[in-house]
């Protein structure tokens, strides 16, 4: 059996106390017993060998016993992506994204999205379970959703801009081997696409319209294919 891999969002001490539903699963549901080896991670860089030192059920207690410290990816990847209609589906984005490495996710507010509700602890939990399931210990970040123009306005910090659409026009291809660049930004847009407008707005603010491919991709779809293309 593999070693469970547990979410521990608090500072790493000696002995750490597991909540109830972490306990559960680890107890109850994995069947692990006192003494048996854990691995925890609190999600920035942390990585900690540890074993059970008492298996209640509820308040089980870790020992640790090694810390490690991971840096990050040098390549930093942000995929900024409208929310869509099927909840599923933008749950799916979100666990593949997480598994491939992306370092941050913005669900944008376009002027066609056309469902925006948010429910940020359960998609939040998916993050937190596709690090676990790809052993990471960096779980990207996940921002509350913002409206498209208001990002836009304030997206100076990166290095690298990306826009993919929907239109006729010119478009570059992503050059992968363009070198190391620290921080990239792509925007995905809804199903219906961005607006002229707001593409407008986005080259005027230092993006480069890309193609993704010559056939027409799944707003999820797309965002998956994007964050491959600039992750490796």
């Amino acid at each position: 059996m593999s070693v469970p891999f547990i979410y521990f969002p608090f500072p790493l001490e000696k002995t750490v106390t597991l909540d109830e539903d972490a306990s559960r699963h680890l107890v109850q549901v994995l069947r692990m017993q006192k003494d048996a080896a854990v691995l925890l991670t609190d999600g920035k860089g942390t990585k900690a060998h540890g074993f059970i030192k008492d298996d209640h059920r509820k308040k089980t207690v870790l020992e640790i016993v090694q810390v490690e410290k991971v840096v990050p990816r040098i390549k930093q990847i942000s995929i900024a992506i409208s929310l869509v209609k099927n909840t599923a589906r933008f749950e799916w984005f979100l666990e593949k994204a997480t598994e491939l490495g992306v370092s941050s996710i913005i669900p944008l507010l376009c002027e066609r999205t056309e469902k925006e509700k948010f429910r940020f602890d359960r998609l939040k939990g998916i993050i937190v379970s596709a690090m676990l399931q790809s052993q990471q210990v960096w779980l990207p970040e996940l921002i509350a959703p913002v409206d498209f123009k208001s990002f836009i306005n304030s997206s100076q910090q990166y290095q690298r801009k990306y826009i993919a659409h929907c239109l006729l026009g010119d478009k570059k291809e992503i050059n992968t081997r363009q070198g190391i660049v620290p921080a990239s930004l792509m925007l995905i847009g809804p199903e219906g696409d961005f607006s002229p407008a707001e593409i407008s707005l986005a080259i005027e603010n230092g993006f480069d319209a890309v193609s993704l491919g010559n056939t027409r991709l799944r707003t999820e779809t797309a965002g998956m294919v994007a964050a491959v293309l600039l992750v490796n």
